[in-house]
Formats: structure tokens, C-alpha cells, sequence
């Protein structure tokens, strides 16, 4: 079976054509132009702003002119992340996709569900002849997963709807009628390297098998940061015995967990059985700690050739006691809704920028502005008193709960008529666009919903099948009922 066996045939079918467009964040022109080549296909109406954000409009169908305009939104980029032993072009390359029992996954690659399978569904009902539904609006955005810069620049007057449906969730059966709000915080190492100890033997230590995932949806899991991990066993090693720094590396985007790391150090060769047999038992203390969540773990020690240049003692001291001080994974729980995260903080990545710079990348969801404010207050603390230079990006806003809103209550009525059981009406702690939307058209009534997704952000991304149909007769369901 094949992703093209599957139904329903439309929705499948668009994201299957989807999957063959390459899409990175920031490199959204050859999706762009799909969707446009699909509108004029179709004869349907399309504008688009100076940012990449497409527009479609279609009219009501035969009987249905008097139902409200509804927005179907989705977003146009994906993350691309692959393992390590994979050769993958995402600016070129398309995504393989595996049909794997119950669930469609890539070939060692993100498979780009979040959010291709909303941009599926909403091409698949603007251009039926045979769905039900008032005038229909698709706003397909640019860049929300590394900036959210499409729904900064949407405009007043680009919209003309006043419900929204969000379709970037990922959980079947769940609606959400709110979000949290995010920041990122960036810490900055400069520094003059020194040449590397030519007497020492140098070795990769590496951590990987990690699971990964969403830095939102995902951090409440316990899940390992490879990142965390990695300066645990170096603080270690300070501890123990002299060493230098000559490379650190891990992790990739700021919404998703460290999945992998690595540093290379330097150090005498009477210190490598030791410092291997000190590795062997933090592997297996790490193992322990992560078997239930994270059971794939592996932290590995490799020779490797002698580098030409380190990190200053005093630079690889306060690198390594600010990683470790660092705060990752859940602050604090809502007080309002139950099992909601409320604050959460993930240590993104550690990059060296040529042979001078060190580059930290974090980033901090609340649902409580100030709460968020704080928690990257803190993160620029850990690191000032480190010595780096630290920025915080502008952000973005959460989305307040609305348990009144109109479009929640036909949404909750549509489950129960179509499931015979009630839907979860929750908020998520993922950032979604919806509270940048409603700052520039404040009467918007939203929620988010969408079909069930898993290890987004991560190589191990998957949909589970039968869940798209489920929330592909919900979606239309709405639409007739509005």
C-alpha cells in the first residue's frame, strides 16, 4: 500500500503532491507556486501579499450563500530535520513517504504533516464541485515554524472572514480555542581560540538516539535534550580531569528537542581509559533516567584527528557551567486549566560560528505574558553571568481561551453528532498563529483542530491514517452547520 491507497482520496492526493514540493522555512517559492498553479488550475480567485501569504476564495456552493465566510488556515513551510545516516536535499529533494501499519511517516526525514495535511484538507475543499459550504477563504502562511513572520505581516484588510479554522493541531478528537505565546533567547560566546595542546589525543564524545520532538507539544514528555546531556558529562570531566574543548555542536531549531550533540576533547593519553570507563557509567545513569521516555539513548566516545584550535580555559569553564545552569523543559502548570503546561523553556542548540563564536539558541512558550517574560529573563541571566551577549527576539502573542466562542460550541455539537462522543476542548502549549490573527482582526472567531500527528519536528514525524478521515468528515461537517 501506498500513500496514494488511502483515503480520503482528495486529501491524500493533494498531500502527496505536497510532499513532492520541497518547503523550508524561508524557502517557501516553489510551494508558493504550487498552491497558485492548483488556484489557476481551478479558476479560483488568489492574491498574495509582499510576504509569500497566499489567499484563496472561492463562493458559497448551490444553497449554502448564506452561511458566514469561514477562513480555512494552514501553513506553507515545514521543518527539516533528518538522521544523521540519511542523504537528503530538502531546498530539492522530495519527501519519500512510508506507509507503515496504521501510520504514513517519511524515509528518515521529517515528513512535513505540520502542516501539509492542512494545507491538503483546504485544498481538497476549495476545489471540490461536491462539498457543501458558504464562501471558503485559505490563508496559507510563510515561515511559521522559524519565525512566524507570514502572520506578523498579514495585513488589515487581507482577510474578509470572521471564523477561522485553524488546521494546525495534532490530535484528532481534541479542539483548541487558545495557545500559548513564545520568545526566543539567543546567548552569544566571542572569543580568540588557542592553538590545540599538540601532546593531547582527541576524541568526539557523542550523544545521540534521542527522540527528539516538538518544544511545545512534546515538553511536558520528560524527553532527553541532547544538548542537557552533553554538559552534564563535560561538567563532569572538569571535575575530573584536564581537558580542552576544541568543538561543541548540537542540536538545530528552536522548536524542537535536541536530538543529537557532540563535543571533541582534547587530553592527556593516560586519562582516555579512565575518562572512557567515567563515560560508561554516565551512559548508563543516562540510560536509566531516560528508559521509559527516551529507551534509545547512546552516548559515544571516537578517536578523532587533532584539531588547530580550542576554546580558551576560561570560555570552555563558563560555556559549560552556563549550559548546565540553564534551565530546560516544563517551569510551571496552569493554574486554570488542568494538565495544560503553562511556562516551559528548551535549550535549542549550541553552534560554533567559524572559530570565534558560539551561538546558544533557546526559546520560551507561556500562556502568561509576564510569565514568559520572566522565564527568558532568567535564561539571560544564566548567561550574562557567563559573559555572553544576549538578545531576545520580539515574539509573538498567545491566544486567549474563549470557552464562548460560537464556532466551539458547532464544532463540539458536530463530534458528538458525527462520533457519538464528546470531544476534549483543550489549549495547547505549541504556539500557533492564531493570537497574531486576532491582533490585527480582534473579532475573529477560531479553533484549531487537525488529524493525529506524532515526533513532529523530529525524523520519527508520523500521521496516524484513520485519523484523517475523522477529521476530515468533522471539518465538513462544520462547514454545512455553520
Amino acid at each position: 500500500m501506498t500513500i496514494k491507497d488511502l483515503e480520503p482520496k482528495s486529501v491524500w492526493s493533494y498531500f502527496h503532491e505536497i510532499t513532492q514540493v520541497p518547503r523550508p522555512s524561508k524557502k517557501e517559492g516553489k510551494i508558493i507556486d504550487y498552491v497558485e498553479g492548483v488556484a489557476a488550475k481551478h479558476k479560483i480567485a488568489v492574491k498574495k501579499d509582499k510576504s509569500g501569504n497566499l489567499l484563496l476564495s472561492s463562493p458559497a456552493t448551490k444553497g449554502y450563500e448564506k452561511l458566514p465566510t469561514v477562513i480555512l488556515q494552514a501553513h506553507l513551510d515545514m521543518v527539516c530535520e533528518k538522521n544523521a545516516n540519511v542523504s537528503h536535499d530538502f531546498d530539492n529533494d522530495p519527501i519519500k513517504t512510508v506507509v507503515d501499519g496504521e501510520w504514513l511517516r517519511a524515509d528518515g526525514t521529517t515528513l512535513g504533516a505540520d502542516n501539509g495535511i492542512g494545507m491538503a484538507a483546504a485544498l481538497a475543499v476549495i476545489t471540490s464541485d461536491e462539498i457543501e459550504h458558504g464562501p471558503v477563504e485559505c490563508l496559507f502562511t510563510v515561515d511559521e515554524e522559524t519565525g512566524l513572520t507570514g502572520a506578523k505581516a498579514i495585513k488589515e484588510g487581507f482577510l474578509t472572514g470572521k471564523i477561522l479554522l485553524n488546521l494546525d493541531s495534532e490530535d484528532e478528537g481534541q479542539i483548541f480555542m487558545g495557545c500559548a505565546g513564545g520568545k526566543g533567547t539567543v546567548a552569544t560566546f566571542d572569543y580568540k581560540p588557542v592553538k590545540a595542546p599538540p601532546s593531547n589525543e582527541y576524541f568526539r564524545i557523542t550523544v545521540t538516539g534521542l527522540s527528539g520532538g516538538h518544544s511545545g507539544g512534546d515538553i511536558h514528555k520528560g524527553l532527553g535534550n541532547a544538548n542537557k546531556i552533553l554538559a552534564r558529562f563535560l561538567y563532569q570531566l572538569l571535575e575530573k580531569f584536564p581537558f580542552t574543548l576544541a568543538e561543541i555542536q548540537g542540536g538545530n531549531l528552536h522548536n524542537a528537542i535536541a536530538r543529537e550533540a557532540y563535543a571533541v576533547i582534547g587530553t592527556a593519553a593516560v586519562n582516555r581509559e579512565k575518562i572512557r570507563i567515567l563515560l560508561n557509567t554516565f551512559a548508563a545513569d543516562i540510560a536509566n533516567e531516560l528508559k521509559r521516555v527516551d529507551p534509545n539513548v547512546e552516548i559515544i566516545m571516537e578517536t578523532t584527528d587533532k584539531p588547530e584550535t580550542c576554546l580558551p580555559r576560561t570560555l570552555r569553564e563558563k560555556l559549560i557551567y552556563s549550559l548546565l545552569a540553564c534551565p530546560h523543559g516544563v517551569i510551571a502548570m496552569s493554574h486554570e486549566i488542568n494538565g495544560l503546561v503553562e511556562t516551559s523553556t528548551n535549550l535549542a542548540s549550541v553552534k560554533m560560528e567559524g572559530k570565534s563564536k558560539i551561538v546558544v539558541g533557546t526559546s520560551q512558550r507561556s500562556s502568561v505574558e509576564s510569565a514568559k517574560n520572566a522565564i527568558a529573563d532568567q535564561i539571560a541571566s544564566v548567561f550574562r553571568l557567563a559573559g555572553a551577549k544576549v538578545e531576545h527576539g520580539e515574539g509573538y502573542p498567545g491566544w486567549a481561551p474563549n470557552p464562548d466562542s460560537q464556532i466551539l460550541k458547532i464544532a463540539q455539537k458536530s463530534y458528538k453528532k458525527l462520533f457519538g462522543k464528546e470531544a476534549e476542548i483543550m489549549a495547547i502549549h505549541a504556539g500557533l498563529e492564531c493570537g497574531l490573527f486576532l491582533e490585527k482582526y480582534p473579532y475573529l472567531d477560531m479553533i484549531s483542530f487537525g488529524p493525529t500527528l506524532r515526533s513532529v519536528h523530529s525524523p520519527d514525524e508520523r500521521i496516524e491514517i484513520r485519523t484523517v478521515d475523522l477529521w476530515w468528515k468533522h471539518l465538513l461537517d462544520i462547514l454545512k452547520n455553520l
